[in-house]
């Protein structure tokens, strides 16, 4: 994509604010001297509130692993801190004329952690089993316009498109597009992951911590600031401040805004709030019992008042959203049947569902994954109830949810889902009818095929939004799910630690550019 394309976002991100009256140094990019790594031998402790559920990164979708994984893997593109599209392991990339060629120069002299060199032939391995079914790789439908990969040369890697596809690079750029070597399995991975990342796998005690070494052999200008990162465990955000505030945990990311003041307050701790592209989303499985009615989802979505779901459960910290949250395709939030509450609305829909007298409707939560989903889950129901809307809560540990939500064994789901930069990234893979996630989403359809099909071969930015608002209309006229809002992180660092760059993505990948002092 153009970079014009993601201005937008690179604005949202610049928004970070500093809950503290200290300065924040978590906006720079760079710390210490570009000779050498400014903290030796020093580990920085994370505090997380979960385990990494697999470190398999063609398969992950939690956002403990998924930040572990980025920080072990490198992938075809990148972003920067603004979410720009930058080189990672293509050095350089081109497009035809004719837009049906991708061809990518790579990067010499890399070498992944056991040592062996990465080359053409372990991108195209790569992209071959990403595109496989049989792999089960949550990225694949992004890869759905690449009709062939092929390596004329160690440092070339040729796509063979069925058509344009704008969202391309931006799609290569994600974890789950990790280059992995030609000889590896998921298997073996899960063990010891084998990657071209500013960092390797040191230590790993389940459910308590995981520890990355510094990757003295990364490609990258710069190494690791730090000889180690430390993930420890610790369930509750509250005693992950406590751990922060003894001098056991120098940062972590919470959700909770609540702890985020908690933080902040003590003085010794500085806390940054970034605006973020992830939404917090009622999920409907469009295949699943009363579900399948249109009607019911309908009154489903009339009965929630949104901005008390954001009030209650992140203290209004955040906005309400629509679909799409890149904020250049950002969707209205208003242009749905019910943009407020209408317990009357509501009523009318499940009457012409032939459910006046109401329904149920069970919903899996995760409790350990992101700090607010049992409070909204807690409003929804509450809310839900009063339009004869029974939510049968079933409240499951992170690793849980997630096995029961890949295998689309729900018929509702209370989650945050990541957001992405461009769109097609975001839900190709979820509402097109042969996307891979699409059996998770419960939806699609002919005309939501198409629309998808034009945004790919589509590159003016204007007319790629106009192509995604009716995306975006079409997923709530049928109430395909219920966008709820989008909130912030809250990166919350000891006075000790500098050059740490939180992101509107989530992402966790500057931990590559922070010291401790």
């Amino acid at each position: 994509m153009p970079r014009g394309a993601f201005s937008a976002v690179g604005a949202a991100a610049a928004l970070t604010l500093a809950l503290t009256a200290c300065s924040s140094s978590s906006g720079s990019s760079s710390s210490g001297s570009a000779n050498g790594p400014a903290s030796g031998g020093r580990t920085l402790v994370v505090g997380v509130t979960s385990d990494p559920d697999t470190l398999f990164p063609w398969k992950a979708t939690q956002f403990q692993a998924v930040n572990v994984l980025q920080n072990l893997y490198g992938t075809l593109t990148e972003f920067d801190k603004d979410l720009n599209v930058v080189p990672g392991l293509a050095e350089s990339w081109q497009t035809s004329d004719d837009g049906r060629k991708l061809t990518l120069k790579l990067r010499q002299g890399v070498t992944f952690a056991d040592g062996s060199a990465f080359d053409s032939a372990d991108a195209k391995a790569s992209l071959d089993q990403i595109m496989d079914e049989k792999t089960a790789a949550v990225a694949r439908a992004s890869l759905s316009s690449v009709k062939s990969v092929e390596a004329p040369d160690a440092g070339t890697v040729v796509l063979e498109l069925t058509g344009p596809d704008a969202a391309l690079p931006a799609n290569l750029a994600t974890v789950n597009m990790a280059m992995l070597s030609s000889g590896d399995t998921e298997e073996k991975l899960n063990a010891t992951p084998n990657g071209t990342g500013p960092f390797t796998l040191g230590k790993r005690v389940p459910s308590q911590s995981i520890t990355l070494a510094r990757n003295d052999k990364y490609w990258g200008a710069e190494k690791a600031k730090v000889a180690s990162v430390e993930f420890r465990v610790i369930p509750d955000e509250s005693s992950i401040v406590s751990a922060m505030q003894s001098g056991n945990v120098q940062l972590a990311v919470f959700d909770d805004p609540l702890v985020a003041q908690t933080a902040a307050g003590g003085g010794t701790i500085t806390v940054a709030r970034t605006p973020q592209l992830n939404y917090h989303v009622l999920q409907l499985n469009a295949q699943h019992g009363d579900l399948k009615d249109v009607n019911v989802r309908l009154a489903i979505q009339c009965a929630i008042d949104r901005k008390q779901v954001l009030d209650t459960a992140a203290l209004g910290e955040g906005e309400v959203t629509g679909p799409i949250t890149a904020p250049a395709y950002k969707s209205d939030p208003n242009r749905r049947p019910c943009p407020g509450r209408d317990l009357a609305k509501a009523a009318d829909y499940l009457a012409k569902a032939g459910k006046a007298g109401g329904v149920t409707v069970k919903a899996i939560v995760s409790q350990g994954e992101y700090a607010t989903s049992v409070n909204e889950a807690q409003n929804l129901k509450a809310q839900l109830a009063e339009a004869k809307i029974n939510l049968e809560l079933e409240v499951l540990e992170s690793g849980a949810f997630v096995d029961r939500w890949v295998a689309a064994d729900f018929d509702a789901a209370v989650a945050l889902n990541g957001g992405r930069p461009d769109p097609d990234g975001a839900y190709g893979r979820y509402f097109t009818s042969d996307g891979n996630l699409n059996k998770v989403a419960g939806y699609s359809s002919p005309e939501l095929d198409e629309l998808f099909a034009q945004g790919k071969a589509t590159t003016g930015q204007a007319e790629r939004k106009a192509i995604y608002d009716k995306v975006a209309a079409e997923l709530e006229d049928n109430a395909a799910w219920v966008w709820l809002f989008a909130g912030y992180t809250y990166t919350a660092t000891t006075a000790n630690v500098t050059g740490f760059a939180p992101m509107a993505s989530g992402s966790l990948q500057y931990l590559r550019t922070t010291a401790v002092g």
